[in-house]
């Protein structure tokens, strides 16, 4: 979960809802890919963090009793493997892609336990592989990636509230062009990629968060049935060139 303070509790984000808005704004760029593989694409955006495992107690609560943000969870082998399990049944494309991810995000693990290794040479072996397979060029599936890590990347600043004040820019990452791009917020709340790589000169993406309005929690039991009983509210942005 992506978790957010409030006055009176937490603001609570599915990390499956901020793949749905990476894909929103990947759906916003102009294709550069042929149609089957564009849509791999914008699949692997969209579920690129399912296989979430379920709650078992410090998984979900701080030693505080607060919900725990995703980024306070250590790495999950057993999660990462499904992430890549459930992949694997929509083709060879989407499951590059998403092993390329899982390279990007836990490479830097390495050496940590055998058993990670395993599964970071299996990433490489099998990359090497489908790349062979579809006939691919290495940095013609690097591009296609860096769309897939930069939208990730924004939709992240978006859904953890990381815009900073005075329109201050930000940089979001490098694209699929080798190009760095920046995000900020204006006064009227909109916010500006530059450069503007979208195809509309202006568009709105949402998610979805659930709204919680207490601030701790004595069990994961507790926690699990006051998301399902809260209400949920809907967060929306403007992009505008």
């Amino acid at each position: 979960m992506i978790v957010n303070y409030t006055a009176d509790g937490w603001q609570l984000i599915y990390q499956q809802a901020h793949a749905l808005l990476a894909a929103q704004l990947l759906h916003q760029w102009p294709a550069f890919l042929p149609l089957d593989r564009w849509v791999g694409l914008l699949a692997a955006a969209a579920q690129h963090d399912d296989g979430q495992r379920r709650w078992d107690g410090r998984y979900a609560l701080t030693p505080a009793g607060a919900p725990a943000d995703f980024t306070m969870k250590d790495f999950s082998l057993e999660q990462a493997t499904e992430v890549m399990h459930e992949a694997r049944f929509q083709g060879r494309w989407r499951s590059l892609l998403t092993s390329m991810h899982m390279s990007f995000l836990y490479e830097e693990l390495r050496g940590q336990q055998p058993e990670i290794d395993v599964f970071l040479d299996e990433q490489r072996q099998c990359q090497q592989r489908w790349r062979r397979e579809l006939k691919l060029k290495k940095d013609e599936a690097q591009q296609a990636y860096a769309l897939l890590q930069w939208c990730d990347r924004l939709s992240l600043i978006l859904c953890r509230r990381e815009l900073p004040e005075m329109e201050r820019a930000l940089e979001i990452s490098l694209g699929p062009d080798g190009q760095r791009y920046d995000v900020r917020q204006r006064a009227d709340e909109s916010v500006q990629v530059a450069p503007w790589p979208f195809a509309a000169a202006e568009f709105e993406v949402s998610v979805e968060a659930a709204v919680l309005r207490q601030l701790q929690f004595g069990s994961d039991e507790e926690l699990s049935a006051a998301i399902k009983a809260a209400p949920a509210e809907t967060l929306r942005w403007t992009l505008r060139r």
